[in-house]
């Protein structure tokens, strides 16, 4: 009994969709009942510079018409988000964010693509980070 519940716990993880990481950041590809095979990437964006003002929506739409849109041409979607941490120093930091979905191909051009709007906006806007979450998506219009 104990053996046969063993084994349909692990066809039952099996076929749960559970895959150990992989290794460059890559996603599993989902196997698709309906749709196409795709990544979902998030990326946060926080608008606090550690000196002086914050990022203002003007700055942020700038951001991504001349270097998001180019990239991702076949679509985006934009989030306004509000961001918490703890702090180095033990203190709860908070900030307004952007959140940035982008569905996309699980290949070399889309990751080039992400990993330089993570560079470009850590740079301009002296961000010590921009997180990215990966998750594999099955996608249909």
């Amino acid at each position: 009994m104990v053996s046969r519940v063993f084994t349909f716990s692990l066809l039952v993880l099996a076929l749960s969709g559970c895959t150990a990481p992989r290794p460059g950041n890559q996603v599993a590809a989902p196997v698709c009942a309906v749709g196409d095979a795709m990544t979902q990437t998030t990326l946060y964006f926080g608008l606090n510079r550690p000196q002086g003002a914050a990022i203002t929506e003007a700055e942020w739409q700038a951001f991504v018409d001349a270097d998001v849109t180019p990239r991702f041409k076949d679509g985006l979607t934009v989030f306004a988000a509000k961001g918490q941490w703890l702090g180095n120093d033990g203190k709860l930091a908070r900030e307004n964010s952007r959140a940035l979905l982008l569905i996309h191909a699980t290949d070399k051009a889309s990751e080039q693509g992400i990993e330089a709007l993570r560079t470009l906006y850590k740079q301009r806007f002296t961000q010590d980070s921009v997180m990215r979450v990966d998750a594999p998506a099955c996608v249909a219009f």
